[in-house]
This record gives structure tokens, sequence and C-alpha cells, in this order.
């Protein structure tokens, strides 16, 4: 009676991710990780690709969390490579949040430079959680080709992926803040990010700013430094 009674209550479970209400959905995924359940793995990685609702997503992966390593690491590794870009966006979310350095090789430059901007910010903060110690320069080397790229969100996402490497992405924002570097974009989002790295208080926008004038001026952004 009571195996049949949980795997009625899986069931009802299971069913009740695909419901049409969020709330719904909501619970459900709430129940799954309250009461992990190996056969819930596979769904709820299926269920974070179409998921319409942030709040509900978010759930999803912390039902996800609950869950084994050794079940849920192979399933969301092999979801980053979907042609579905929320299903590697929320995939790489999830590894960032399970911390597992084994995901690491999963992290490819392809990932880090992805054309849809959400998956390229998720696989940004995945990279910085699951970095080996010591392949901080590389991944930094490989963030800063991204500098310049998209809006206020885009670039902050990057700037603070950049800062928490440390000083081992100096290099790469020397190189590129360098007057050499013909786009004013990126000398400018690498001279904000600069800032932060060295001022963590001062503020994105204020680091774009005084980064946009020194860039309009002819500057390296250090003077008075």
């Amino acid at each position: 009676m009571t195996v049949t009674r949980q795997n009625t209550d899986a069931e009802r479970a299971l069913q009740a991710l695909e419901d049409d209400r969020a709330s719904v959905r909501l619970r459900a995924a709430l129940a799954v990780g309250t009461e992990p359940d190996p056969r819930f793995v596979d769904k709820l990685v299926e269920r974070s690709a179409i998921e319409p609702e942030f709040f509900v997503r978010d759930m999803l992966t912390w039902a996800l969390t609950r869950h084994p390593v050794s079940l849920t690491l192979p399933e969301l590794v092999r979801e980053v490579r979907s042609e579905r870009a929320q299903a590697r966006s929320q995939a790489l979310h999830t590894l960032s949040k399970i911390g597992d350095r084994q995901a690491w090789p999963a992290i490819t430059r392809a990932l880090l430079s992805d054309a849809d901007d959400e998956v390229a910010r998720s696989a940004w903060r995945a990279a910085v959680v699951l970095v080996p110690e010591g392949e901080e320069p590389g991944l930094a080397a490989a963030l800063a080709t991204q500098l310049g790229r998209g809006e206020r969100e885009t670039q902050l996402s990057l700037s603070r992926a950049l800062v928490a490497l440390g000083e081992a992405v100096a290099p790469a924002l020397c190189a590129a803040a360098a007057t050499t570097v013909a786009d004013p974009r990126v000398r400018a989002h690498a001279l904000a990010t600069r800032r932060l790295l060295r001022d963590p208080d001062a503020g994105f926008e204020f680091a774009v700013e005084e980064a946009k004038r020194a860039v309009a001026l002819g500057g390296s952004g250090e003077e008075g430094r």
C-alpha cells in the first residue's frame, strides 16, 4: 500500500508540473524538491527547458539541487548542448547552483560566446563558479573577448563575472583597455570593469560613465590615481 501510494503521489507531482496554472507548477516543484526521488530528475530537466515563468524555473533548479549529483550532472551536461536556448541557459544556471567542478569541461568557448545573451550570461556565471584553481587566467582571457557586448544588463553581468575572478583578470583587462583597441565600446567596458575590480563600491554606472569620458579624451583611465 505504501509503495502504491508513493507511486501515485509521484505521478501526481509530475503531472502537476504540466498544469496550466503557474501556482500549481510552483507547488509541484516545491513538493518534488522537498521529497527528492530519482524518477523526478528527467522531468525536472525537461520542464526547465520550456517553463515560461522565472519563479517556477528557479524552484525547478532548487528541486534539482536536492537530488544526487550523480543523477543530475549527466542530464544537465547533455542539456547545455541543446538547440533550445532556454534549455542551455537553465542547465547552466542549475550547474552553477550545484557547484560541482566535474561540470567544468562542459563550459565551452562556444557557450561563453553564445549568440543568445541569456545563455552567455548563464555561462559566465557558471564558469566563475566551476573554474578549477589555476585556470582563472585562461577563463579571464576567454571572457575578455566578450567585452563591449550587448546592453547594460549584459555588460554588467560580464563585469561581475570578471571581477569575481580577482587579479587573474588584470592582464586581460589591461590588454583590452589599451589605446590600440579599435572598438571604443570594448575599451570603455574594460576600463569600467577595471575600475570595479579596484573599487567594488564605485558602482557600475559611475564606472561606465568615467570610462566613456576617458575613451573620449583618449586617456587611459588611470589619470589621477
